[in-house]
């Protein structure tokens, strides 16, 4: 009985003309024999609501070969019904005409009621299904491959991670895959899920999963190929260095560099200003930057955190970036600039600690600059008011470093003051403090 449906369905699709491959079938036709289809119809639906597939097979059979057209609803029962008897299916020639079935509903359905982009997704993944792990492994892939052609940026997101486990598949397994093979379909499937993200964000939608799932097929990609910071060198770098605004490949150049921890290649950084060129993102200005700073480009590392801080989306990132602003302003020796960086950084998120640490090191590295040789009271009033940022901080060990170059009660002596006094500390700092001693 199984093997003659599969027969027949597959003599009604090599028959099917251009017309009626466009059809649609949101609507009813029956055929002229309408009183029998309808018993058929009842038959099989009300057999598969009650999970007796099996008996659900032949009236369903009847209204493939005479109604092939009769609604969309023969197709998408048919699919659940093929794919539970498969699953349940014990023998394995038995459970392969199921999957062939299943197979050949999905291709009636394209066939007669068009759908082709939505359905040779469902295909492709219930193909993977039975299939990836058995002799059809190279089948799935070849499948897989006709429905991202077919689909191209709307392929399903249930398929990104499957295409890229058949390319494992047939690549370690069956060894039918040179690395140029498997780097195409990884830009592929990486392109994708690029023009996913980038509608999902223009649509106001959540991206998590979709860079979750990116994140997972670079995870792929290197149980396939050794992807280290010589293969983008070697295999990246020329392609790049033709085509500089080719935004894909300069993703993956700086993805895989971030990931061997060679950020240090100017490569890496080419790459970075590629992407930012055309699409900004808090992320890679804010690690431009921090690239920058580390080098000493001050210039460039200003700007990128500039970017970063116009793209910052939560007081956490707005506050991470004034603190590096507040670095940049500090290296120039602008301690008042850095320290009114810090100062917004606290106010931008109260519970980000750092800002207080920092200016407590500018306070504390003031000694020289504020130091009037008068005497050790006023001189030392720095390291005062430095424990007190310290302490604001939850700095421990720099409040001890500070408390141990507090001036000396012979100090605040000589000068009239007494402990708990309040004192001003001059030079360009202007803050209160109150009088302590270091023994």
């Amino acid at each position: 009985m199984k093997k003659n449906v599969l027969k027949v369905a597959l003599g009604l699709i090599a028959f099917v003309s251009a017309e009626t491959a466009q059809a649609q079938c949101k609507e009813w036709k029956w055929p002229e024999d309408k009183a029998t289809a309808e018993e058929k119809n009842v038959l099989y639906t009300d057999a598969v609501k009650n999970g007796h597939y099996k008996q659900a097979v032949a009236p369903h059979q009847w209204l493939l070969v005479n109604a092939p057209n009769l609604n969309t609803s023969i197709y998408i029962n048919g699919a659940e019904m093929f794919d539970k008897l498969a699953d349940q299916e014990k023998d394995a020639a038995k459970k392969q005409v199921y999957v062939d079935s299943l197979m050949i509903v999905y291709d009636m359905r394209i066939a007669n009621c068009g759908e082709e982009v939505a359905v040779m997704n469902r295909k492709a993944i219930s193909f993977y299904k039975f299939n990836l792990n058995g002799p059809k492994a190279p089948e799935v892939l070849s499948l897989m491959d006709k429905t991202f052609e077919v689909s191209g940026n709307n392929v399903s997101d249930g398929l990104l991670i499957p295409y890229m486990q058949a390319v494992k598949i047939n690549a370690l397994k069956f060894k039918s895959l040179s690395e140029d093979q498997i780097l195409q379909r990884y830009d592929l499937v990486s392109s994708v899920i690029d023009a996913k993200i980038k509608k999902a964000q223009s649509e106001g939608k959540p991206v998590d999963k979709l860079k979750k799932t990116k994140d997972d097929v670079d995870a792929i990609l290197i149980t396939m190929v050794k992807v280290d910071c010589d293969f983008v060198r070697k295999n990246l770098a020329p392609k790049f260095k033709q085509n500089p605004t080719d935004i894909v490949l300069a993703k993956k150049i700086f993805g895989f560099m971030l990931q061997g921890k060679c950020t240090d290649d100017p490569l890496w950084l080419e790459a970075g200003e590629a992407i930012h060129t055309t699409e900004k993102d808090f992320g890679l200005a804010k690690n431009l930057g921090v690239r920058y700073l580390t080098v000493d480009n001050v210039e460039k590392a200003d700007y990128y955190l500039k970017e970063a801080l116009g793209l910052a989306g939560t007081p956490a990132e707005k506050a991470d970036i004034l603190l590096l602003q507040g670095s940049i302003a500090s290296k120039k020796g602008s301690k008042g600039e850095a320290r009114e960086l810090y100062r917004q950084a606290a106010a931008a998120d109260p519970s980000n600690k750092d800002a207080y640490e920092k200016i407590g090191d500018l306070y504390f590295n003031s000694f020289n600059d504020c130091s009037k040789r008068e005497n050790q009271a006023d001189d030392r009033a720095v390291y005062l008011i430095a424990y007190d940022y310290y302490a604001k901080a939850g700095a421990t060990q720099k409040m001890s470093a500070a408390k141990a170059s507090f001036p000396s009660k012979e100090d605040i002596f000589l000068v009239n003051y007494t402990a708990g006094q309040s004192i001003r500390v001059a030079c360009w700092i202007g803050e209160s403090t109150t009088v302590r001693t270091r023994d």
